[in-house]
């Protein structure tokens, strides 16, 4: 199933996304639950999802990103596709640990909830602060079931299910303070969206993910690419680290990212990024220039 977080006449609303988009089913849910996102549904019975109301037409409402507000911050994944961990490692922008070109073990690091924006909402460029804007389309896993010390056998069965995001970064602060955080971590610096997809909705070991800016497809890759896989992810990062329901991992992004071209092609006033899965929907944001 696809469901959406949606807000009519100011009111937060979750629902069941029709097979064409064209309608919102919300489910029926106190305020107080719909006021989680999508993250309201995790615990959810079957019964209890599929207790709806009339559909909604889509124009009707306004899209919000399925968690617009996640609990914690967004555990992400660096250099986690082959060509891109090339592309990074030779951009000079490489300020991991050791710098290996393809990492040994994964490479995770995170960005403050405050990073996420819906689809349709703009990425703020602030040129006082960062004059190397990049885009970095991810498929994103949401944890269903918590837990610690969690194998690769048994790794699926905590996820939930999945969602889109773009990793949008500042280079030239990633470059400048040496770590991850603040380059990654600018207001609107996480475009989510725009549904989510429960686990048996997506192949997650053959999913073709796609970023288009201003109609050029600048990334193209399958998540059978993936250095590590979710399986692996969630094992390291529950090695120590409880997981939570409703914490959303960000895999990876593929080459293409702007810094690999040369000169590198980073983001400006105006540009339009799509990101693409074809099961999940399209991810779109424009960009602003507007200094603090």
């Amino acid at each position: 199933m696809r469901f959406a977080a949606f807000s009519i006449s100011g009111e937060r609303r979750v629902g069941m996304v029709s097979a064409d988009g064209a309608n919102f089913h919300p489910i029926n849910m106190s305020t107080e639950r719909a006021a989680k996102g999508v993250a309201a549904l995790i615990g959810m019975s079957d019964a209890e999802i599929a207790d709806v109301s009339s559909p909604i037409p889509a124009h009707e409402v306004t899209l919000e990103a399925p968690f617009p507000r996640p609990g914690r911050n967004i555990f992400c994944v660096g250099k986690n596709y082959l060509d891109h961990a090339h592309e990074f490692s030779n951009s000079g922008f490489d300020s991991s640990a050791a710098a290996s070109t393809v990492p040994k073990a994964p490479i995770i690091f995170s960005k403050v909830p405050e990073t996420v924006i819906a689809h349709g909402e703009k990425i703020i460029i602030d040129p006082t602060v960062s004059a190397a804007i990049d885009y970095e389309a991810e498929l994103a896993v949401i944890i269903g079931t918590g837990g610690r010390s969690i194998s690769k056998a048994d790794a699926m069965n905590h996820v939930w299910g999945y969602t889109l995001v773009n990793d949008v970064t500042a280079r030239d602060l990633q470059g400048k303070y040496s770590q991850w955080l603040i380059g990654k971590s600018q207001d609107t610096f996480c475009p989510m969206g725009p549904f989510a997809v429960t686990r048996d909705e997506l192949d997650i070991g053959d999913t073709e993910i796609r970023c288009v800016v201003n109609g050029e497809i600048r990334q193209q890759a399958n998540t059978r690419d993936l250095i590590f896989d979710v399986p692996t992810i969630i094992e390291t990062l529950s090695a120590g680290i409880t997981l939570l329901p409703g914490d959303i991992i960000a895999t990876g992004t593929p080459a293409g990212v702007g810094i690999g071209f040369d000169p590198p092609r980073y983001l400006r006033h105006g540009d339009v990024v799509r990101v693409e899965i074809d099961v999940i929907g399209s991810l779109e944001n424009q960009c602003e220039e507007r200094p603090s």
